[in-house]
């Protein structure tokens, strides 16, 4: 196999037998997959059932208890947070992480902080140096990133003062900023109606398309989970219970038992009990 190929076959994340544990409780055990590049991949399970857990890991919050996590065929497992956001993973929170007072575009601004080049003395000079000439390059960016995500009217708004729906859209633009190669979102629609989910769902697949984002998010809208995503993978109670394709992955018995609620089929022998009474009757 030569370096292309070999390069083509490396999962472009992967997560190998990670097993995460809190004193005595185990979050995650053996959990192991791989996201292609490119490709929308979609975690689903019942609520405590290691979904976040999982993100963290990849992200650096979380240090894996076992296992390892790879990032273009790297051992990310040790790096900071910092660290692997320079090698480019973003990611969003479940629970709203803006600044509320500052506006939606220096919010959206605090995104590109580690692509700033210019340090505290050519900064401070900041005319004669290329620190005004950065500056406006970023402002550039971000201003595609307003008009992608359709936030012209509220660019100059307090981040706090806006509905809920727009500041996740918000939390979007600012892992957006960072440029990552692979963007983690944890639940970016939930609390939303059903107008802002159909937003947000037709910008996630445009940035995944358009911009070539890998994207690994987690969500409950089963709807949504059907529509845009290429492959699935279910958790229960920290443990990997399916992996593939949407309509595969629904139709599994072990996830409508464990995720969709629903029981399993009386036994065989039930309806031949019942047989000769009804015949009696």
């Amino acid at each position: 196999m030569d370096a292309v190929q070999e390069a083509a076959s490396t999962p472009f994340l992967e997560a190998q037998h990670v097993t995460l544990q809190f004193g005595g409780i185990k979050a995650l055990t053996d959990v192991s997959f791989a996201v292609r590049d490119r490709e929308l991949f979609s975690i689903i399970g019942p609520n405590g059932a290691g979904k976040t857990s999982i993100v963290n890991c990849i992200s650096g919050r979380y240090r894996p208890t076992g296992g390892a996590i790879f990032f273009s065929g790297r051992d990310i497992s040790r790096l900071k947070p910092d660290a692997r956001a320079a090698l480019g993973i973003g990611r969003t929170f479940q629970n709203l992480a803006l600044f509320r007072h500052m506006t939606v575009l220096d919010n959206i601004m605090v995104g590109r902080h580690h692509l700033l080049r210019n340090n505290f003395i050519t900064g401070s000079l900041y005319w004669f140096t290329g620190a005004r000439r950065e500056e406006l390059e970023h402002r550039h960016k971000v201003e595609e990133i307003i008009d992608f995500l359709d936030l012209q009217p509220v660019r100059k708004a307090v981040a706090g003062k806006l509905s809920y729906g727009l500041r996740k859209r918000v939390e979007l633009a600012r892992a957006m900023a960072l440029e990552p190669q692979l963007i983690l979102l944890d639940e970016p629609m939930a609390g939303m109606n059903l107008e802002e989910k159909e937003d947000m769902a037709r910008h996630i697949v445009d940035l995944n398309e358009e911009f070539g984002m890998t994207v690994v998010m987690i969500e409950h809208d089963m709807g949504v989970v059907m529509d845009i995503s290429h492959r699935v993978m279910v958790l229960d109670f920290g443990r990997k219970i399916a992996e593939g394709e949407p309509a595969q992955v629904f139709d599994d018995p072990h996830v409508k038992r464990a995720y969709l609620g629903e029981e399993d089929p009386p036994p065989a022998e039930t309806e031949e009990v019942r047989r000769p009474a009804e015949a009696g009757t």
